[in-house]
């Protein structure tokens, strides 16, 4: 697989102005690599630099030290910013921030028609795109009268007009009912496994980081954990360390664990943790 994000040494800090202005530091020195078609969950305390990491990947920030390419380019180079920006997509915590339009399938094409794609191209995607994340019916309605998960939806539909390699979310499922979460969660691994989109994904759902290739968690600027959601979570504690939870059913088997039972891989799921119990009663009775 080819690399589609290389971070080499970045780091970044805000400036807050008052009589003195003050450099606050968001990120230090954070290298890592992303290949195309991966799908990667980011983790992290309320202030611990995953917002901004996200922001570097689309050119919204620019690194103020260290370099960040997005498929080979820049993103410091100001020629590179609009090909950047069409080629990663982003979708934010509120969707209603995002719908400018006053039907579904107007602001789905608002993108693509900025990029001066043909009208009779510009119809082919939206309906391809509005049927992707499973909302074509609602093509002509208004978006303000859809639900969280459907605005949301809309706001991946627009991105997918524009035909990217990439989208990144950050905490877009964060103001979602459940049923929301699903719909969006649903969309994104459909896309990813069937359309080899890449996808970042920033979220506080420990359930949607148990679903990623790669999960990497950021504190205080750095990045302390990288791997498979598997390898992560495995270290408990030091992901409780870090202001943050495991998958419930991990923690219970990690805790039957501690108790002398014997459990080799903590499970991410239920169905995972229900294999185990199988297997340790199986060993109970045949001893």
């Amino acid at each position: 697989m080819s690399i589609f994000f290389d971070v080499q040494e970045v780091s970044f800090s805000y400036t807050t102005y008052g009589e003195i202005p003050v450099e606050v530091p968001a990120l230090e020195g954070v290298s890592a690599k992303i290949e195309k078609g991966d799908f990667v969950v980011i983790l992290g305390r309320n202030g611990s630099g995953k917002s901004t990491f996200s922001r570097l990947l689309n050119a919204l920030l620019v690194p103020k030290k260290g370099i960040v390419l997005v498929a080979g380019k820049d993103t410091a180079l100001e020629d590179n910013v609009w090909d950047i920006r069409s080629n990663a997509g982003m979708v934010f915590q509120n969707p209603d921030n995002q719908i400018i339009a006053t039907t579904v399938e107007e602001d789905v094409a608002f993108g693509p028609e900025n990029l001066g794609v043909e009208p009779a191209e510009i119809r082919r995607r939206v309906d391809e795109a509005l049927e992707t994340v499973g909302i074509g019916q609602f093509k002509r309605n208004a978006p303000h009268l859809l639900s969280g998960g459907q605005k949301q939806r809309v706001a991946i539909a627009g991105i997918l007009a524009m035909k990217p390699e990439c989208i990144i979310l950050d905490e877009a499922t964060s103001m979602l009912d459940p049923v929301g979460r699903r719909e969006v969660i649903k969309v994104l691994k459909k896309l990813n496994r069937e359309e080899n989109i890449t996808i970042i994904h920033i979220t506080h759902h420990m359930d949607e980081a148990a679903i990623a290739d790669r999960l990497m968690i950021i504190d205080h600027g750095e990045l302390v954990l990288d791997g498979s959601p598997q390898a992560v979570f495995s270290n408990v504690e030091k992901v409780k360390s870090l202001g943050l939870d495991v998958p419930q059913v991990t923690e219970l088997m990690y805790n039957l664990k501690k108790q002398g039972f014997d459990i080799q891989r903590l499970p991410l799921s239920v169905d995972e943790a229900f294999e185990i119990i199988k297997g340790l009663a199986r060993q109970k009775n045949n001893p």
